[in-house]
């Protein structure tokens, strides 16, 4: 895996155009969007108590409950697929990661559901005033960007799914260098760590894609009016075909396996991309950190679908699916979390 150094700056905040009402308005045709900033956003689902108690529960509700007056105070949020998030055992979310917004969004989400992931985020922020120590009370695991890091990071992140708790990742390594926003090329390391997790599960760990889009736009100095900041959960992205002979790996995924996982998540990340922001992708091509030029599609690359027929793909295998709420359960106050 490469080095989780920056290169180049993301492009302006001026480069980019606020996501519509008339955008959202068409989404909101297509899907049930609902407001992520509060609990059960789609209705009553048992939490996973076990995991909640066991991650600081007094100090990720406050830090929580504070997260979500800010977003509601600087944006006007609305999310789909949320009620996908698995009601238990190990999950993989790999997201887009257009704007620091795009660490909260999807963590506060996924949250309001009932779960608690561990995320990997820049060690920098543990060390931020105010803020930096509830990072790590709430499940942030620092990562060090630097030379001779990525193994140690992969290790981490496979030993925490394999205990049975999900993970957040962002698998660009830091903000996209596109000039344009879109989801620029990713590092290894999602696909090592899901296949890796998922030989030593014995299992396929499911694995969700999620994009967000409207963020890029505020100005966090002065952010009214309020802009319109849009994430979806996908569904759970297949992989199983991969792991049909991992008993015979030997000490690591083999590289062609990690290189087409790796693919599926990119192309899958700019086609729910493409549809949140009602916009093409650059039809030259992704964003290639190391060159910092566009590279082009694969050929068989159609972006109104993207991995679509993976994604929506019933899995066969016996393994965790999509999280189905029995409407007898009744969800459990926020207050007892705490």
């Amino acid at each position: 895996m490469d080095a989780m150094t920056s290169k180049g700056k993301p492009s302006p905040r001026s480069s980019v155009r606020p996501l519509s009402n008339e955008q959202v308005a068409r989404l909101g045709e297509r899907h049930n969007l609902v407001d992520v900033t509060r609990y059960y956003p789609n209705g009553p689902r048992m939490p996973d108590a076990p995991e909640i108690g066991a991650q600081n529960p007094r100090a990720t509700a406050r830090l929580l409950e504070g997260v979500s007056i800010v977003m509601r105070q600087r944006s006007r949020v609305k999310a789909w697929g949320y009620d996908r998030v698995p009601t238990n055992g190990p999950f993989i979310v790999a997201c887009t990661h257009v704007a620091m917004y795009d660490v909260f969004i999807p963590m506060m989400s996924i949250f309001h559901q009932g779960r608690r992931p561990r995320f990997m985020a820049k060690a920098e922020m543990a060390t931020w005033p105010l803020i930096g120590r509830w990072f790590q009370l709430v499940g942030m695991q620092p990562v060090e960007r630097g030379s001779g890091k990525a193994l140690a990071i992969e290790s981490e992140s496979i030993r925490i799914l394999a205990s049975g708790r999900p993970l957040t990742l962002w698998p660009e390594g830091t903000l996209t260098r596109d000039p344009q926003k879109w989801p620029m090329s990713l590092k290894p390391g999602v696909g090592i760590i899901a296949l890796e997790a998922s030989r030593r599960l014995g299992r396929e760990v499911p694995l969700h894609c999620s994009a967000t889009w409207g963020a890029a736009s505020i100005n966090q100095w002065w952010p009214w009016p309020r802009r319109n900041v849009v994430s979806c959960f996908d569904d759970r992205l297949p992989y199983g075909d991969l792991l049909k002979d991992m008993g015979a790996w030997g000490d690591e995924p083999p590289k062609e396996l990690v290189d087409e996982l790796v693919r599926r998540v990119h192309l899958r990340l700019v086609a729910l991309l493409a549809e949140i922001r009602g916009e093409e992708p650059p039809a030259e091509g992704y964003w290639d950190f190391r060159t910092m030029t566009r590279k082009p599609w694969p050929q068989d690359f159609d972006w109104r679908i993207g991995s679509s027929a993976l994604a929506t793909e019933t899995p066969t295998d016996g393994v965790i699916g999509e999280s189905g709420v029995d409407p007898g359960l009744n969800m459990v106050d926020k207050g007892a979390q705490s």
